[in-house]
């Protein structure tokens, strides 16, 4: 067995015996530990009461963080015109129509968000088996097939955050910055964790939450107390 660091060793106890504290507790206890040499990013992860194989136990949104992720999100847009030109003027990184897909298709892809108009969705659905495993493939319901390209746009680069259901029915995100005020985080936390309380599915059965986690890139998780945290 590898032998663990003193840092790692250090957050270990520190997080020992603490389990299902409120939201607050845990940002305080991670934003302590928090001593990598970059600005950690917080990150939740909640198990759902779910099997995402099934169509009507599927999870998946959206949410505008109110304080933002403090990640720098690249925006590529499909789109043609007037359209395109609106994606740039917005803030989009890359803007195009076949030229983008056959960028994509050659496996250089260099954004986080996709967004197209509705009448570049037969070019992007060429893409689907390369886009969708990256969870990239816009669509309707999350607003990245859309005609208000320029709110897109600005909601992917001023925070908003997509989440869908993995396998095993777990739903995870990075909901800012361990540089963040604790307040700013336990807000970001309340908001993504209401959202998915919000998106529960019709098929789902018995407890819908069941575990929520929380921690940052480099520090070991520790959970919340279900009830607090989809609390006001």
């Amino acid at each position: 067995m590898a032998k663990l660091g003193k840092r790692t060793r250090a957050a270990r106890e520190a997080f020992a015996g603490k389990e299902n504290v409120t939201v607050e507790e845990a940002v305080s206890l991670i934003k302590a530990n928090a001593n990598a040499k970059f600005d950690e990013t917080m990150e939740v992860a909640l198990n759902l009461g779910i099997d995402p194989r099934h169509a009507d136990q599927m999870v998946r949104g959206v949410v505008g963080l109110p304080n933002g992720t403090g990640k720098t999100v690249r925006v590529a847009v499909f789109a043609r015109g007037p359209k395109a030109e609106e994606a740039q003027a917005a803030g989009a990184d890359i803007v195009g129509a076949e030229d983008l897909m056959e960028t994509v298709q050659s496996g250089k892809i260099e954004f986080d968000r996709c967004i197209a108009t509705p009448d570049m969705m037969p070019i992007v659905g060429r893409l689907g088996k390369v886009l969708g495993p990256r969870n990239l493939m816009p669509n309707p319901k999350v607003g990245t097939v859309t005609m208000d390209v320029e709110a897109a746009v600005k909601a992917a680069k001023g925070g908003e955050v997509q989440f869908k259901a993995e396998k095993g029915g777990v739903v995870h995100a990075g909901v800012g910055k361990v540089s963040f005020d604790e307040a700013q985080l336990v807000e970001n936390i309340r908001a993504f964790v209401g959202a998915v309380a919000k998106a529960k599915p019709s098929g789902a059965k018995g407890a819908y939450m069941q575990k929520i986690a929380l921690s940052s890139t480099m520090s070991p998780g520790v959970t919340v107390s279900v009830d607090n945290a989809v609390s006001e």
